[in-house]
């Protein structure tokens, strides 16, 4: 029997939005789930096939494989359409029958821990360059002695009287029979006699461990990494940086800018300086004439950029130096150099002043 088109199941456009497609299929599951049309063969079909149609069009590369070649394109890639909806998508059933009927699903699903921050501090040049770090964190993890189960060692787990060991009760209301959680065993099914002496019956203990962390060149500050499953119970761990300033270099995004100090003659005349760079120091050249803040752009000198790929630039830019200290021959030097300059040799000034006497009419 051929299989129906996924847009036609959910009921939505084939330019359907994630939230348009997430909103139908909730929408679906209100009215087939299993657990409101218990012994219902034909609307446990239809809950079916609409989970199976939400789990290829709510993730974005199959549903372009569907929409480009059908069910027979999802087929040869391996699409699996044997899977229980009620564990993939445990969080929308909740929050459905939470807000019909004032109450949870009753199953129980295997629910990630939770996230975990450290906050990192690297060196100016680890950021650039990349590193390996090693952190260490402390976090919770199954009891060793009770292997998680709380109960002390040797002895065990009663079955729970009041749910029998299901984890869940059923309760009736209106013409519908749901289950939720035994509030006695919180949905265990087991309810611990002696607790475990190093956990006191929680599972859990706290342990320190030792982590390496890849940190990739290019970060910022304030960049976050994500490591996968080193949180709690297989949540993940996310790396907050913090790169301290460097002694001469600033950062723009992937560029590095230096501001290089130069002399008056040296700006004037022009020079061949040497400015430090990533990889140790570069000799450029200074046109005679530089002015304070000229900028000159290296290319391909900055730091790897984690979007666009490649590497920014290196900006130098020419603070020029005024001496505060002169010799009685430097002064005269000066004045002498003063006496012999015209408008020609400080063109700004004298648009300066001109503008000046234009505008208070002297």
């Amino acid at each position: 029997m051929a299989k129906k088109d996924y847009y036609e199941v959910l009921g939505v456009s084939r330019t359907a939005t994630t939230e348009d497609i997430k909103k139908a299929f909730r929408e679906s599951a209100k009215k087939y789930h299993p657990d409101k049309n218990q012994g219902d063969h034909a609307t446990s079909d239809k809950f079916k096939e609409a989970s199976e149609a939400y789990e290829a069009l709510s993730d974005p590369e199959k549903r372009k494989i569907y929409d480009t070649y059908g069910h027979e394109g999802l087929s040869s890639s391996g699409f699996n359409t044997d899977f229980d909806p009620n564990e993939r998508y445990g969080d929308i059933f909740e929050n459905i029958f939470d807000g019909f009927f004032g109450g949870g699903s009753g199953r129980r699903n295997t629910r990630r821990g939770a996230d975990l921050r450290y906050d990192l501090t690297v060196a100016f040049n680890e950021a650039v360059f990349g590193v390996e770090k090693s952190i260490e964190l402390s976090r919770s993890e199954n009891c060793p002695d009770c292997g998680g189960n709380g109960a002390k060692n040797g002895t065990k787990l009663k079955t729970c009287s009041a749910c029998g060991g299901r984890g869940s009760v059923v309760y009736a209301q209106g013409f519908f029979s749901i289950q939720k959680p035994c509030g006695r065993c919180g949905g265990a099914g087991k309810i611990i006699e002696q607790e475990c002496d190093k956990c006191r019956g929680h599972g859990k203990v706290r342990k320190l461990k030792k982590i390496k962390v890849n940190i990739p060149a290019g970060v910022d500050n304030g960049s976050t990494l994500r490591v996968g499953g080193e949180g709690e119970d297989g949540g993940d761990l996310y790396i907050m940086l913090n790169v301290d300033p460097h002694q001469i270099f600033t950062r723009e995004g992937a560029d590095i800018i230096c501001e290089v100090p130069v002399s008056f003659p040296e700006a004037a005349l022009g020079s061949e300086i040497e400015v430090p760079s990533l990889e140790g120091t570069m000799k450029i050249k200074i046109p005679p004439g530089t002015t304070y803040g000229k900028v000159f752009r290296y290319r391909n000198k900055g730091v790897v950029d984690l979007q666009k790929g490649g590497r920014g630039d290196q900006l130098v830019r020419i603070m020029v130096e005024i001496p505060s200290k002169l010799t009685e021959k430097q002064k005269e030097l000066l004045k002498e150099f003063s006496e012999l300059s015209d408008a020609a040799s400080t063109p700004n000034r004298e648009s300066f002043f001109k503008k000046m006497k234009n505008l208070f009419g002297k």
